[in-house]
C-alpha cells in the first residue's frame, strides 16, 4: 500500500498563484515563499501531497523551460523553494513536481547553442532538426515543435545524451528538494523506453517515488504498469463528472466508472489508482462549467468516493471560477493573496477525511447499485469494509429504495447513523458515504 494510493493531492500552478509576470523579465523576486502560509489551509483540507506545476526557469508559462536546474527567477531561487519543500515535508505533506521532458523553450541553453552554431553545435542531436528548412521564427533551420507549437521545441528522447541529462536533473531535484514524485507532462507523447528508464532510475533513488502521466485519450494501460507509470490522469471521468450533471444523466459517469473499475473481467483499470480531478490548469473551472452551482458538492462527493487518487486544483475548493479561452490559459491560473474558506471548502474537507479513514474508498472494488438521471448509488468494497456512495443531484429530497443487504450504516461524512428500513432519504444536492454495519 504505497503512500500515493491513499493520498489526497493538491495542485498549485505557482507562476499563477504567486502573481508572477507572464514574460520572464529576468528579475528575481521571492514569490514562492508565500506558499508556506497555505500549509494550515492544506492541513485543514486533508491534503497529503502537493503537485506543483512548472517551477523551473522558463520563457513564459513554465512549460517552455530554459533551465531545469534553476527555480524560475519570477518565483525566487532554489533556496527559497527548498525551504517551501521542507516546510511541506515537516507538515507531513509530500511534494511532486511537473516533469516537462517532451519539449523545452526556445531560450533553453542547448537550443540557443544550436541556433548559434547550427550543424557544428554539439547539441544538434538533442532536437529533431533539418538544416534544409526554416521555422516560423525564420531561424534558417527547421525543428519539430510540440503539436505544431514552435514555442515548444521537441527534445530527441531517443538520444542517450538527452536522457542522461534529464535524469541528472531529476537526481538533483531529489537531492536538493527531496521531491517524492513527478507528474509527466504530455506523457502520451513520451517514448515507452524513456518512461521505463525514468522509472528504473527513480526507483533506485527513492523508495515509492511516484510517477503519474498526463494522458487524455486512449488506453491508459499503455503506460501504466510494472516498470512504467504508477498512474495517469483520468480525463474520461473528468468529462463525465461535469457533463453528467449538466445533462441530468448520471448514467454517463456511472457507465465510465463501471467501464474502468467494474466487477467484470473485461473492465479496464480494476485495481489501478488513476489520478482523478474535477478541473486543473488546462480546463475550465468546475464552478464555471457546471450549469447548476448547487451541484458542486455532488461532483466533489463523487470524486472522493470513486476509485483512484483525488486531486484538488487550487482555488476550486472555495468555488473559484475561470473559463478556458482561445489564446491562453491565464484566467485558469489566477493569483490569490491567501486561501479562502467557505461552506464548500468545509464540505470537501469532510469528504477528504472520510476518504482517508475508509479502506473501501481507497482500495475497494466498484459496483453500480442504482442509477437514475439525478441519483446514483455505487458500492466500494474490500474484504474488511463495504461503503455505499449515494448521490442526489436534484433540487428536491429523494427517498431511495434498494437492497442494501444490511439494516444499518454510518455516514462517514457526517458521522450520523443511517437506517435502510423504509427507504433511504437524501437531502437536495447531497452525498452520503454509508459504511455498512
Amino acid at each position: 500500500m504505497a503512500w500515493y494510493e491513499k493520498s489526497v493531492f493538491y495542485q498549485i500552478y505557482p507562476l499563477g498563484l504567486c502573481g508572477a509576470p507572464w514574460q520572464n523579465d529576468g528579475v528575481r523576486v521571492d514569490r514562492i515563499s508565500r506558499l508556506t502560509g497555505w500549509i494550515p489551509h492544506l492541513q485543514k483540507l486533508g491534503v497529503d501531497a502537493v503537485y506543483f506545476s512548472p517551477v523551473f526557469e522558463s520563457d513564459t508559462h513554465g512549460y517552455n523551460t530554459r533551465d531545469y536546474t534553476k527555480i524560475d527567477c519570477r518565483l525566487g531561487d532554489n533556496a527559497a523553494f527548498a525551504s517551501v519543500c521542507r516546510a511541506l515535508h515537516d507538515a507531513g505533506i509530500r511534494v511532486v513536481l511537473d516533469g516537462v521532458f517532451n519539449h523545452v523553450g526556445r531560450d533553453f541553453w542547448a537550443f540557443q547553442d544550436l541556433l548559434r552554431n547550427r550543424a557544428a553545435s554539439p547539441y544538434a542531436g538533442w532536437f529533431h532538426v533539418s538544416f534544409e528548412g526554416n521555422s516560423p521564427y525564420n531561424d534558417g533551420l527547421w525543428y519539430e515543435g510540440w503539436e505544431g507549437n514552435y514555442d515548444l521545441v521537441k527534445l530527441n528522447l531517443d538520444n542517450p545524451q538527452v536522457v542522461d541529462y534529464l535524469l541528472g536533473c531529476v537526481e538533483g531535484w531529489i537531492r536538493e528538494f527531496e521531491i517524492d514524485g513527478l507528474r509527466l507532462d504530455v506523457a502520451y507523447l513520451l517514448p515507452e523506453h524513456f518512461i521505463r528508464r525514468l522509472r528504473e532510475f527513480c526507483d533506485g533513488k527513492k523508495q515509492e517515488f511516484f510517477l503519474v502521466g498526463e494522458m487524455i485519450h486512449g488506453d491508459y494501460n499503455r503506460l501504466i504498469g510494472p516498470g512504467m507509470l504508477h498512474s495517469a490522469t483520468n480525463y474520461e471521468c473528468y468529462k463525465g463528472l461535469y457533463s453528467s450533471m449538466n445533462s441530468a444523466n448520471l448514467f454517463e459517469i456511472a457507465h465510465s466508472l463501471a467501464r474502468q473499475f467494474g466487477p467484470e473481467n473485461w473492465t479496464l483499470y480494476r485495481g489501478k489508482h488513476l489520478f482523478n480531478f474535477v478541473d486543473n490548469h488546462d480546463v475550465s473551472r468546475i464552478a464555471t462549467i457546471l450549469n447548476d452551482k448547487n451541484q458542486l458538492a455532488c461532483v466533489w462527493g463523487i470524486l472522493f468516493g470513486m476509485p483512484g487518487i483525488p486531486c484538488i486544483y487550487y482555488g476550486s475548493e472555495w468555488g473559484a471560477e475561470g473559463q478556458k479561452r482561445p489564446g491562453g490559459d491565464e484566467n485558469l491560473r489566477p493569483a490569490f493573496d491567501a486561501p479562502q474558506e467557505n461552506a464548500l471548502t468545509e464540505q470537501i474537507g469532510r469528504f477528504a477525511a472520510a476518504h482517508r479513514q475508509s479502506e473501501a474508498l481507497v482500495y475497494g472494488d466498484y459496483k453500480n447499485i442504482q442509477i437514475a438521471p439525478k441519483q446514483l448509488i455505487f458500492q466500494r468494497q474490500t474484504q474488511n469494509e463495504r461503503v455505499l456512495v449515494a448521490v442526489n443531484a436534484d433540487a428536491a429530497p429523494v427517498v431511495l429504495h434498494f437492497d442494501a443487504q444490511a439494516g444499518r450504516a454510518t455516514d462517514l461524512v457526517t458521522g450520523k447513523p443511517h437506517d435502510f428500513g423504509g427507504g433511504s432519504e437524501l437531502a437536495p444536492y447531497s452525498v452520503a458515504y454509508w459504511r455498512v454495519e
